[in-house]
């Protein structure tokens, strides 16, 4: 076969559903078609559009396959997701929203039956953030779900069914808090086996396998050509990672932001880590753990700023600097490591320009990330991926905070089209590629470390 250049990415977030084409030799993208991940509000429950994002999926790739050409096929989602197939492989239930608050009716009754956080490395999460806990509650709501139900699959790989008929697990998405996987021993945990799924959990392959070649009834409808390699697919936050795991040395640390943001801290410090703080242990592509914590700092910067500007300018954050303008913690209190506080300003919210509460705001969303990369152990340079790497202030103060070098990804708006490209093709020399910029110093500004204090 001829060398792979553009690989299509179908990339489901939990905001925006996509599909692009990712141009291997200069690793950006060149084409891109959203639609919005609308939740449909039932019945039975929330839950997403598969049907609608099925039909936008195979006319973005005809279309994007028409302008630029596709050589392969891989997939990204967002985590705390699972799809569940019967024997004919229909859908045996909606595909359940994890932020529906169903599960926690039942969490008692989850809470009693789920192995401990040192067995999965999951925290004890609300709604149905563990996708554990998302099983449970449908399986107990649903008395015919059991006997319905043939297949659970991650939500990536349920994309790479559609389009090869062949179905996986995959790590990554296992490995993002579901209660459903052991880390350490690299199987499923223990609730598997207590929810009677264990016969039901499709084989388990990494990110980077070819999962098989594309069905001719895609191909006819897209215009791909037939038996076009795809591949397993990936979880969003470990599709940022993934580049740098194969260029880099550790230590380093990786900031994925979108709607979530997501702190994964390779060849860090040992540290105890903290289930109560929304920490967790992540899987990458290639089954390691991952020490990882997050919060919902797009959602966050989205609360704070609607129907205000998203604009400041030099005086704008003298006067934020000057007057110590803070936003406290929590925003979104159902997650990250101030879980359960109701956020605060230091200044009536009132007065403030929109430009610095903007700037304010930048710089609460990187003290929280700060804290994240801390309680991860996180050694070495940061590199932040996705919409947050074009946010100056975020950067400088995270910069600052952190004491270590702070990059800004030079991708796209987002990192994971990128990596979950990457893994359409043969890497295996890539430890021959890896760079260490360990020695790379910080830039500390003494006006945002002073902030910096004070706010901590």
């Amino acid at each position: 076969m001829d060398r792979i250049k553009h690989v299509g990415v179908i990339d489901i977030g939990k905001t925006n559903a996509k599909v692009a084409v990712v141009d291997l030799d200069d690793q950006r993208e060149i084409g891109v078609l959203k639609r919005p991940n609308t939740v449909l509000q039932g019945p039975p429950y929330p839950h997403y559009d598969l049907d609608g994002h099925w039909d936008f999926i195979l006319a973005a790739l005809r279309d994007l396959h028409e302008a630029h050409g596709i050589d392969a096929l891989s997939v990204t989602t967002h985590g705390a997701s699972l799809v569940l197939l019967t024997e004919d492989g229909d859908l045996a239930a909606p595909m359940l929203d994890y932020e529906f608050e169903g599960p926690d009716d039942l969490a008692n009754d989850h809470n009693a039956i789920r192995p401990p956080f040192s067995e999965t490395g999951s925290p004890r999460l609300g709604m149905g953030l563990n996708a554990g806990a998302q099983l449970f509650w449908q399986l107990k709501t649903d008395p015919g779900l059991q006997d319905r139900l043939a297949t659970v699959l991650t939500y990536p790989q349920y994309w790479s069914y559609r389009l090869t008929g062949i179905l996986a697990n995959e790590v990554t998405s296992l490995g993002c808090h579901t209660d459903l996987w052991n880390p350490t021993a690299k199987t499923y945990s223990s609730l598997v086996e207590t929810l009677g799924l264990t016969e039901k959990m499709a084989p388990v392959k990494l990110a980077g396998d070819c999962l098989g070649a594309l069905l001719p009834e895609i191909s006819e409808a897209t215009g791909l050509p037939e038996g076009l390699p795809v591949a397993c697919g990936i979880h969003d936050s470990n599709a940022s990672l993934y580049p740098h795991l194969i260029r880099r040395n550790a230590p380093f640390s990786v900031i994925s932001t979108g709607t979530w943001v997501i702190a994964l801290s390779i060849g860090g410090r040992k540290v105890e880590l903290d289930p109560a703080r929304d920490t967790l242990i992540n899987v990458d592509a290639f089954g390691q753990p991952v020490p990882s914590a997050r919060f919902m700092g797009g959602r966050e910067f989205d609360m704070v700023l609607e129907g205000y500007q998203r604009t400041y300018d030099d005086t704008d954050v003298a006067n934020v600097l000057k007057r110590q303008i803070m936003l406290f913690p929590a925003v979104d209190p159902r997650s990250g490591p101030f879980q359960g506080r109701e956020a605060r300003w230091s200044v009536d919210e009132a007065t403030l320009t929109d430009g610095e509460r903007f700037a304010a705001l930048s710089f609460y969303l990187a003290l929280v990330t700060n804290e994240c990369l801390q309680m991860t152990g996180a050694d070495g340079p940061v590199v932040v991926e996705g919409p947050f790497a074009q946010n100056r202030l975020y950067l400088e103060m995270l910069e600052t905070a952190t004491g270590r070098c702070v990059e800004a990804s030079n991708g796209s708006v987002t990192g994971t089209s990128v990596g979950a490209a990457l893994l359409a093709v043969d890497l295996e020399t890539s430890a021959e590629r890896k760079s260490d910029t360990s020695s790379q110093s910080a830039t500390i500004d003494p006006q945002l470390l002073a902030y910096a204090s004070a706010w901590r």
